[in-house]
């Protein structure tokens, strides 16, 4: 586990920007894993320039969505298609035709569910899966006492999650209750997991995650088994781990090493 502590969410997202640029160069046809929410926007934003800049092209790249609200078709604003549409897929030369994101309006999400995970699995799989973290360590929609070996399936939103969300609704709005999202044991298969965290809002759910044991009760802990996974993160998500002169040193360590072999 490499764990990056940086100055604040902007040195986090262009950290994480970076890595998936290298990674689309290296290899254009990748399929990476996608994810929703206020952390990645700003990563998405420096994709968008620099493809926008020719740096970067999307063409033969396919994505996978962590998630989706069970109810909600994709054109409703607060559907994770939508998002994803406005956020990044808009903006990009990417065939939509590759972009995959639960069905949220399927009348069977059972065999939905199943579809998506043979469809993953034909495209050999994610390269590089892209994290969030929830304030109670939840990775996807995968809450508290979810199996760590889960698939993708309909899962339960916990009530502060619903809370948590509420303020994208109008008042008078269908909110879901459930959503669909990739299993934990889906999600452990990429081959490589880049997890973004930031604000103190986030520090206990790092911290159990990074430092705290392997449990159900905090289901990004299952990312301490993963043979690659980056944990980048600002000081102020860092400020309850034990261990933050370490990961500091580490880094700077891996930053020497780099320079050494690079000359």
């Amino acid at each position: 586990m490499r764990v990056v502590i940086l100055e604040n969410a902007k040195a986090v997202a262009n950290f994480g920007a970076d890595k998936i640029a290298s990674l689309i160069k290296t290899k254009p046809q990748c399929t990476l894993g996608l994810a929703t929410g206020s952390t990645p926007i700003k990563l998405y934003q420096q994709l968008i320039e620099q493809y926008k800049s020719q740096q970067l092209s999307f063409s033969d790249v396919s994505t996978f969505n962590l998630d989706e609200y069970l109810g909600l078709d994709g054109l409703h604003p607060q559907s994770y298609r939508y998002f994803m549409n406005e956020n990044l897929f808009d903006h990009i030369d990417i065939d939509k035709r590759n972009t995959y994101v639960p069905i949220g309006n399927t009348s069977h999400p059972d065999q939905a569910c199943f579809e998506f995970e043979q469809t993953l699995k034909s495209k050999g799989g994610v390269d590089l899966q892209l994290l969030g973290i929830g304030r109670n360590g939840h990775i996807g929609f995968n809450e508290p006492s979810s199996s760590l070996t889960s698939r993708t399936r309909v899962k339960t939103l916990t009530e502060d999650t619903i809370n948590a969300n509420k303020r994208f609704f109008k008042k008078e709005e269908f909110q879901p209750h459930l959503a669909i999202t990739m299993g934990i044991g889906t999600i452990s298969e990429a081959r490589e997991v880049l997890l973004l965290a930031t604000g103190y809002d986030k520090a206990d759910a790092i911290q159990n995650a990074v430092e705290g044991p392997l449990a159900a009760r905090c289901p990004a802990s299952i990312l301490q088994l993963h043979p690659n996974v980056t944990f980048v993160i600002d000081e102020k998500a860092a400020q309850k781990l034990q261990d933050i002169a370490f990961y500091k040193h580490i880094e700077r360590e891996n930053m020497r090493l780099k320079e050494r072999t690079a000359r």
